[in-house]
C-alpha cells in the first residue's frame, strides 16, 4: 500500500489535472433512472469501505466517475485502483504521450468523459493543440513528432487489427525500451476497459459542460 504522504502528493497531480474532478460529476446519458446511482460513503459495506476510504484519500470530489461503479465491486475495484495509479502516475512512458495514448483510445470510443478529461491534460503536457484537434476529427495527426507518430502507429494499429507488424515494431524500438513497450500497451488496454465501464455506467461530462463529442462526430 502506498504512503500517505505519496498519495496526498499525488492529490495535487490530480487536483491540477482534474481527473478525477471531470469524472465525478458524471450523470446518466439519458433522463431515465442512472444504472449505477451514486453511492456515500456512508451506504459502503464493510468490504467497500477501505477502498472507499482510499479514494477518498486522493480525490476531493469523492467516489464518483469510474469509482462508482467499480466500488460495486471490491476486490477488483482496490486492484483497478492500483492499476491507474501505477498508470497514471508511476508509469515509464513521458507524461505527454501517455496522455496521448489515452486520447486515442478515447477517440476509438468516443468516450466523452475520457476525452473531456484527458485532452487538457495532453495540452497541459505539451501535446500540440494541432494533434488534438486532428485526432478529436478522427484524422492521423499529420505534423506529429517521431515518437508521436510512434504512440500514434502503435497503439491505433494494436487496437484495431489485433497486432502489431514488425514493421511498426521496430519503429516503436527505435524510441521506446522495453518497460515502456510494455506500459504503453497495458495504458492503451486499460483505457479501453475505463471506456467500457463509463459506457456500461451510461457516464458523461459533468452537468452543465458540453460533451465533447457532437452527434456524427
Amino acid at each position: 500500500m502506498h504512503s500517505a504522504s505519496v498519495w496526498l502528493s499525488s492529490l495535487t497531480l490530480a487536483a491540477a489535472g482534474g481527473w478525477f474532478a471531470a469524472t465525478m460529476f458524471a450523470a446518466p446519458a439519458t433522463s431515465k433512472e442512472p444504472r449505477f446511482p451514486q453511492l456515500t460513503m456512508d451506504q459502503l459495506d464493510e468490504k467497500q469501505r477501505p477502498l472507499g476510504e482510499q479514494i477518498m484519500k486522493v480525490s476531493s470530489v469523492g467516489i464518483g466517475g469510474p469509482y462508482n461503479p467499480m466500488i460495486r465491486s471490491p476486490v477488483l475495484g482496490q486492484r483497478l485502483f492500483d492499476l491507474f495509479y501505477y498508470l497514471r502516475w508511476q508509469t515509464s512512458v513521458p507524461t505527454k504521450l501517455n496522455e496521448f495514448a489515452i486520447l486515442i483510445i478515447g477517440r476509438q470510443w468516443r468516450s466523452q468523459v475520457e476525452w473531456f478529461a484527458h485532452a487538457p491534460l495532453a495540452a497541459k503536457a505539451g501535446l500540440s493543440p494541432d494533434i488534438i484537434a486532428e485526432l478529436k476529427a478522427n484524422k492521423r495527426p499529420s505534423h506529429m513528432a517521431e515518437d508521436e507518430a510512434a504512440v500514434y502507429d502503435f497503439v491505433t494499429e494494436l487496437t484495431t487489427t489485433k497486432k502489431v507488424s514488425d514493421e511498426t515494431y521496430a519503429r516503436t524500438k527505435k524510441v521506446f525500451n522495453d518497460q515502456q513497450i510494455v506500459d504503453l500497451t497495458a495504458v492503451a488496454g486499460n483505457y479501453v476497459m475505463v471506456a467500457m465501464m463509463l459506457a456500461m455506467a451510461e457516464e458523461t461530462v459533468p452537468p452543465g459542460k458540453e460533451e465533447p463529442f457532437k452527434v456524427g462526430e
